[in-house]
C-alpha cells in the first residue's frame, strides 16, 4: 500500500477488517486504521475524491529543487504566523524565521527556478526568479487571509488547497470582486450600521449585542447563501448565539423590523393564545426563503437557542442530518446515487471565540462531524473573533494560540480572515465553501474583527481592557472605512453612499411607527408537520397502539431474522431461540422483543426509528442485540430491515460517540424536524444524562413554551436501584418532574410540557413507543427504563397485551385485590421495579388480600382520573384507607416530592382524609450507596416498610 493510499481517505483503507498496528514499510511507519464495519441503515461512507498527483517531471524538479520545495513548503506552513489578520494588531507576533529564504540556502534573489511541482501556477514548466517567487508566495499566504492546512494528514486535502490557492492567484492575482457585488457589499454594512445607531438612539438602555465591529459576518453569510444556491443546496440551517443577530434578522434574513420593534416594547413574537412565554429579543428566528440570480430559492432556517453557549450546535447538526434523510427517501434512488449527503442541505455554525475554545459541547460536536451516522455532509462554521470573552482577555479564555485550534482535533483546515476587509471576507468564504462541497468535511472561518462595545451596550469595556478599547475608539467603523473606499474608487458616490443609509433609517421609523397596529402572524404547522394540533387548544387525538397479533409475529420473527451466510456468535442462538419461542406462545415476551415488535410495527406503518447512543445496537446490557456482527466478517445486517422488507421505515441504530451533550442535542435537532421519525436517545446509565442536561433544560423541558417547537424525543435513562453504587442507579426522576409544568390539580386539558414514565412491563412500554408517533402532537417522553426488569420473568407480558383494544395504562391496577377490597387495609402506591420486589415478599408474608400495590406508570402528566378510578373500590370501601408511597430512592429523590400532593389531591376528592405516608430511605446526598452490604440492609428495610404493622 502506497502512503497516497492512506492519506487519500477510507476508501482506500484495506477491505480486510484488522485491528489497529503499525507497519515499516521503505523506511516509514505507516497507521492502518480499523475499518468501521457497520454499514446498516443510516451509515454513510466518507465521500470519495481523487486528485492528480506529481507527475514524474515534477517529482524529479521536486528533487533537484529541494531547497526551493521546503521553502515552499514552510510559506504555506508558517506564513498565516505573519499574515495580517487582526485589525487591532493585537496577536502576538515575532520574526518568522521559517519564512526568510536564506535560512534554505537561497540568497540570490535572481537565481531562477524551474516552479512545476513546487508552486502552482497552472501553467506546467515555468522559470522564475527567487525574488518573484517570494514575491508569489508571500501575497498568496502572508496577506489579510491566511491558512492552516499543512497540517491535514491528507495529501489530497493538501494539494488541493496549494493549487486553488496558488494557481488562482497566479492567473489573477487578488481575484476580483466587481463593482455590483462591492455595491451589495456595501448595503448590507451600511444598513447593519443604521440599524445599530437606530437601536441606540431609540433604546438606548436596550441590550441589543450588536454587530458594530464585526459587520463583515454579514457579506460573509450572504457571499456563503449564494455559493451555496448555486451549487444546488436548498436547505440551509443556522445556528448562532446573540452577536449580531439582529442585524442579520433585519438583515439577510428579511425579518419584519416592525415585529421586531413590537418585541423590544414588551410584546410577544407570536400569537399569545397559545400559551407561549416566549424568549429574549436575542433569540428571535427567521426562516426566509432568499433568492440568488438563476439558481431555486434556498431556505435558510435560523434555529432558535438558549442563552447557554454553543448548545444549539448540535441541534442544529441533527435537524440538517434529518433534513437531508427526509430529501434522500425522496429524491434518490434504492442506493441513494443522485443525493448525498450534503448535496441539498448544509449547516453553517456560527461561534465566538471564547465559547468556541471553552465550550465542551463544540469538541463534542466536532467529535460527531464526520461519523458515519451522524455526518450531514460538512458544516461551515464561522466564528466571529472578537479576541475577548465578555470580559475575559484571549490570554485568560484559552491555552492555546489561536481560538480555532480546537477544530484540529478532526484534521479541520482554519482560514484565518481580516474582518476589516470585506472582499478578502468574502474570498474566505469561497475558498470555505469550495472545500465543504468537494470533500464534505467541516471547515473553520476565523473572521477577526473587535466589539466596538462592551459584552452589550451597558457595559464600560474599558474597566477590563483599556489599552484595546482606546485603540478601538480611535478607529473608523469597517462600513464607514469601506464606503470611503469605494468612494475613493469611483464604485459609488457620496450621494448614492448617503442615500443607501437615509432609505434605510426611514423605513425604520415607518416601521417603528406601524407598531402600534401590529398583530403578530398566526402560527400553524407546515410541511412535514401538517396534520399536527397543539394539545390545550385543538383536539388531541390518541389513536390505537395496539397491534393484530399476526403483525406482531411476523415482526418479532423478523427481529431475529439471519441470513443463512450469516454467522451469528454462538451465545446468540439462545436469543433467537427464546425469542422465536416466546412469539410462537404468546408469553413470555420480554422488555427486548416488545420494543423490537414497537419498532417493526411502525416501520410497517411508514415511519423511521432512529435510537442513538453508546452501544445501542447490541444494548448496554447485551439485550437488544437489534443489530447482529457478523462473526468471521464483521459484517452487521439489522435483521428489522433485512427481513421487512415490505416495510416502508428504516430502522437505523446510531452507535455514537462517548458523548452525552452533543448526541442528545443531535437527536433533538433531528425531532423538530421530522414527526414521522421515533427519535430515541438511550443513556447507558441513568445518571448518564448529568452530561447533557444543558440540552434537557434548555431544549427538551421548554422549547414549546419559549419558540412553541414541538418534539417527540424519546429519552431511555436506565434507572433501579441494584447495588450498582451512585452512578449507575438513578435517572434523577425528581429533577425530570421538577422540569414539569404538570399541574398540581387535576385539569380538563393539561398542556404538560413533557411526560415523565416509570414503566414496570414489556407490554407497556410497547404502547408508548407507538404512542408517540400515533398521537396528532409531539411531547418528549422521559423513560426511567428498567435494568434488572430485562430478563426478569415475572416482568414479562403476553401477546394479546399488545393486541387491538389495548393501551398504555398510566396506572395498573392491583386485580387480585380486587375481588373483596374490604379485606384490603394497606394501598401501596409506587413506581417501577420495587414492585417485583414487594410482590414476593408480600407473598412470602401472605399478605395478598390485605396489600393492595398499585402502580403508577405516569408520572406526569400525574393521573389524576386513572388513579382516582383504580383507589376507588378501595376508598368506598373504607374511608379510613391507609395509603403509603413506597420508593426505593432517597426522600429528597424519586418521585415523591412530585406526587405527594398530588396523591392527597385524589384520596380526598375520594373522601379520604389525609394523603399518602412516605416509606423508603431517608435523606441522602447520593443517589445509592457504594457499598454492598449497606446498600442491600437498606433495600431490606425498604421493602419491609410497605408491611410494618400487618
Amino acid at each position: 500500500m502506497s502512503m497516497n493510499s492512506i492519506y487519500a481517505g477510507r476508501a482506500h483503507l484495506p477491505t480486510r477488517n484488522t485491528l489497529a498496528r503499525v507497519t515499516q514499510r521503505s523506511g516509514r511507519v505507516l497507521i492502518v486504521r480499523r475499518k468501521y464495519h457497520d454499514e446498516s441503515f443510516g451509515f454513510r461512507k466518507a465521500r470519495d475524491f481523487t486528485i492528480s498527483d506529481y507527475t514524474s517531471d515534477q517529482l524529479t524538479n521536486r528533487a533537484i529543487n529541494a531547497p526551493l520545495l521546503r521553502y515552499a513548503d514552510s510559506l504555506r506552513t508558517h506564513g498565516h504566523r505573519a499574515a495580517s489578520i487582526d485589525p487591532l494588531d493585537l496577536l502576538r507576533r515575532e520574526r518568522i524565521a521559517a519564512l526568510d529564504p536564506v535560512r534554505y540556502g537561497l540568497d540570490d534573489p535572481h537565481r531562477t527556478f524551474d516552479v512545476d511541482g513546487i508552486i502552482w501556477t497552472g501553467e506546467g514548466k515555468q522559470e522564475w526568479t527567487l525574488e518573484n517567487i517570494t514575491s508569489f508566495l508571500n501575497s498568496v499566504y502572508v496577506g489579510r487571509i491566511a491558512y492552516e492546512y499543512m497540517d491535514l494528514p491528507s495529501k489530497t486535502e493538501r494539494l488541493w488547497f496549494a493549487k486553488l490557492l496558488e494557481s488562482q492567484s497566479a492567473l489573477e492575482p487578488m481575484t476580483v470582486i466587481n463593482a455590483d457585488r462591492q455595491k451589495n457589499i456595501h448595503t448590507l454594512l451600511a444598513k447593519s450600521e443604521v440599524l445599530d445607531n437606530f437601536l441606540q438612539a431609540k433604546f438606548p438602555n436596550l441590550k441589543r449585542y450588536g454587530l458594530e465591529g464585526g459587520e463583515s459576518m454579514l457579506p460573509a453569510l450572504d457571499a456563503l447563501f449564494e455559493a451555496a444556491s448555486k451549487a444546488g443546496i436548498t436547505q440551509l440551517i443556522l445556528a448562532m448565539p446573540h452577536r449580531g443577530r439582529l442585524n442579520l434578522l433585519t438583515g439577510l434574513l428579511e425579518y419584519n423590523p416592525t415585529s421586531l420593534f413590537h418585541k423590544i416594547k414588551g410584546g410577544c413574537e407570536v400569537d399569545e393564545s397559545l400559551g407561549v412565554s416566549g424568549d429574549v429579543l436575542s433569540h428571535l428566528v427567521a426562516s426566509p426563503t432568499l433568492q440568488y440570480g438563476e439558481a431555486d430559492g434556498i431556505k435558510v432556517s435560523l434555529l432558535p437557542n438558549p442563552s447557554h453557549l454553543e448548545a444549539v450546535n448540535p441541534v442544529a447538526l441533527g435537524k440538517a442530518r434529518a433534513k437531508q434523510y427526509r430529501l434522500l427517501k425522496t429524491l434518490s434512488n434504492d442506493n441513494n446515487q443522485y443525493c448525498m449527503l450534503g448535496d441539498k442541505v448544509m449547516c453553517v455554525q456560527l461561534h465566538g471565540d471564547a465559547s468556541f475554545t471553552g465550550q465542551g459541547v463544540i469538541m463534542e460536536t466536532l467529535g460527531l462531524s464526520g461519523l458515519p451516522h451522524f455526518t450531514s455532509g460538512g458544516s461551515v462554521h464561522i466564528v466571529v473573533n472578537n479576541s475577548v470573552g465578555y470580559t475575559t482577555p484571549a490570554s485568560f479564555a484559552r491555552s492555546s494560540f489561536y481560538c480555532s485550534d480546537i477544530a484540529k482535533m478532526i484534521n479541520c483546515p482554519v482560514l484565518h480572515v481580516n474582518g476589516d476587509s470585506p472582499e478578502d471576507v468574502i474570498r474566505a468564504v469561497d475558498i470555505a465553501f469550495k472545500y465543504r462541497n468537494q470533500f464534505r468535511k467541516d471547515i473553520v472561518i476565523d473572521l477577526i474583527v473587535y466589539r466596538r462595545w462592551g459584552h452589550n451596550e451597558l457595559d464600560e469595556p474599558a474597566f477590563t481592557q483599556p489599552l484595546m478599547y482606546e485603540k478601538i475608539r480611535s478607529r473608523s467603523s469597517v462600513p464607514k472605512l469601506y464606503e470611503d473606499k469605494l468612494i475613493s474608487d469611483g464604485v459609488i458616490s457620496v450621494e448614492a453612499a448617503r442615500a443607501v443609509r437615509d432609505s434605510y433609517k426611514a423605513s425604520l421609523n415607518t416601521a417603528l411607527t406601524d407598531v402600534a397596529s401590529y398583530v403578530p402572524p398566526p402560527v400553524s404547522f407546515e410541511g412535514a408537520w401538517k396534520g399536527m394540533v397543539w394539545p390545550a387548544y385543538h383536539a388531541a387525538r390518541e389513536e390505537e397502539t395496539g397491534v393484530s397479533s399476526a403483525v406482531l409475529k411476523d415482526v418479532g420473527k423478523a427481529s431475529v431474522n439471519v441470513p443463512e451466510d450469516f454467522e451469528i456468535h454462538p451465545r446468540l442462538n439462545r436469543h433467537v431461540k427464546n425469542r422465536l419461542k416466546s412469539i410462537e406462545s404468546g408469553e413470555g415476551i420480554d422488555w427486548a422483543s416488545a420494543e423490537a415488535m414497537a419498532f417493526g410495527s411502525l416501520m410497517l406503518e411508514g415511519c423511521d426509528v432512529r435510537i442513538a447512543g453508546q452501544d445501542v445496537g447490541r444494548g448496554t446490557f447485551s439485550h437488544r442485540h437489534a443489530m447482529l456482527v457478523d462473526q468471521k466478517t464483521e459484517g452487521v445486517i439489522v435483521p428489522l430491515n433485512h427481513a421487512l422488507t415490505e416495510a416502508k421505515g428504516k430502522l437505523e441504530l446510531a452507535n455514537s460517540s462517548l458523548s452525552e451533550m452533543a448526541v442528545l442535542g443531535f437527536e433533538y435537532g433531528a425531532s423538530w424536524e421530522r414527526p414521522d421519525l421515533l427519535p430515541i436517545w438511550e443513556a447507558q446509565f441513568g445518571d448518564f444524562f448529568n452530561g447533557a442536561q444543558i440540552i434537557i433544560d434548555t431544549f427538551i423541558a421548554s422549547s414549546e413554551t419559549k419558540w412553541l417547537k414541538q418534539s417527540g424525543i424519546v429519552l431511555l435513562l436506565p434507572h433501579g436501584l441494584d447495588g450498582a453504587g451512585p452512578e449507575h442507579s438513578s435517572c434523577r426522576i425528581e429533577r425530570m418532574l421538577q422540569l414539569t409544568n404538570d399541574p398540581y390539580v387535576a385539569q380538563e386539558k393539561p398542556n404538560v410540557n413533557m411526560h415523565v414514565v416509570f414503566p414496570t412491563t414489556p407490554a407497556q412500554y410497547f404502547h408508548l413507543l407507538r404512542r408517540q408517533i400515533k398521537r396528532n402532537y409531539r411531547k418528549p417522553l422521559i423513560v426511567a427504563a428498567p435494568k434488572g426488569l430485562l430478563r426478569l420473568a415475572a416482568a414479562s407480558s403476553k401477546l394479546t397485551d399488545m393486541g387491538p383494544g389495548t393501551a398504555f395504562q398510566p396506572v395498573l391496577q392491583d386485580l387480585a385485590t380486587l375481588a373483596d377490597p374490604k379485606a384490603v387495609q394497606r394501598v401501596v402506591l409506587l413506581s417501577g421495579k420495587l414492585y417485583y420486589d414487594l410482590a414476593k415478599e408480600r407473598a412470602t408474608r401472605n399478605l395478598q388480600s390485605r396489600v393492595a400495590l398499585i402502580r403508577v406508570e405516569e408520572l406526569a402528566p400525574f393521573p389524576f382520573t386513572a388513579l382516582s378510578e383504580v383507589l376507588a373500590p378501595y376508598a368506598n370501601a373504607n374511608k379510613q384507607l391507609e395509603v403509603l408511597w413506597v420508593q426505593e430512592e432517597p426522600r429528597n429523590q424519586g418521585a415523591w416530592g412530585h406526587v405527594q400532593e398530588r396523591i392527597r389531591e385524589v384520596l380526598n376528592g375520594l373522601g379520604v382524609d389525609g394523603g399518602a405516608a412516605y416509606r423508603g430511605r431517608k435523606e441522602d446526598a447520593v443517589s445509592a450507596p457504594g457499598t454492598g452490604k449497606l446498600y442491600g440492609a437498606q433495600q431490606l428495610a425498604v421493602i419491609d416498610s410497605a408491611f410494618q404493622g400487618l
